[in-house]
């Protein structure tokens, strides 16, 4: 039998933001059972208590807080942050891979430069700093882009073990920068590093979320 609890428990599932900002503690019960009310009387055929909707939003807050929490990861190391970073989205053709293999001898690893390449299933996107832009460009020339960002900033962080199959970790993360509204580009990791392409006016904002998760976790 379907009850005021599981509509709004389907409601609030539908909504990611509205978890978070229930997990956070900054929701009214009374509004959001206001909203709700109409939509849980129509599923369920018949009016329903105002005082009944507020009671499951409050239960269903706790089971969240529950199953959400804080992030319990206790090997965070450090933050590092690589400005000036650019993101270039190519067509993938038989005659790119081979180009892009090249790029392999032009980039000065030694000095700290970056390049990571991610292939898709119809294109490739290249990751790698911004003084490298117009030689990787020229290189493509004959190739088709269909993305050209700059201005990006890549912050890392650094775990002190493999969280490959550790369920959460990046969820946690990119749920954290997700709240206070930045947009991540791109996503990279290894075994003991997780990186966050972001804009360069969402860097500052971006690092002090990251911070806070490795204070936090220290």
């Amino acid at each position: 039998m379907v009850t005021v609890s599981h509509v709004a428990e389907k409601l609030i599932n539908d909504k990611v933001y509205l978890q978070e900002a229930m997990n956070q503690g900054v929701i009214s019960y009374n509004s959001l059972a206001t909203k709700f009310k109409p939509e849980i009387e129509e599923e369920l055929g018949r009016e329903v208590k105002h005082s009944a909707v507020v009671m499951a939003i409050r239960r269903y807050e706790e089971k969240l807080k529950k199953s959400i929490g804080e992030p319990s990861f206790n090997y965070f190391v450090e933050t590092i942050m690589k400005t000036n970073m650019c993101y270039i989205v190519l067509r993938e053709t038989p005659s790119l891979l081979p180009k892009l293999f090249t790029l392999y001898h032009i980039i000065d690893f030694k000095k700290g430069s970056i390049l990571n390449i991610i292939q898709g299933n119809h294109e490739v996107g290249v990751i790698t700093n911004e003084r490298y832009k117009k030689k990787l460009l020229d290189l493509l020339k004959m190739e088709t882009v269909l993305i050209k960002a700059e201005k990006l900033v890549a912050i890392s962080l650094m775990y002190s073990k493999d969280f490959t199959f550790t369920p959460g970790v990046v969820y946690n993360v990119s749920r954290f920068i997700a709240w206070e509204n930045i947009n991540i580009i791109n996503i990279l990791h290894t075994p003991t590093e997780l990186s966050l392409v972001v804009n360069e006016d969402d860097a500052m904002k971006c690092y002090r979320t990251l911070q806070k998760l490795v204070k936090k976790n220290r």
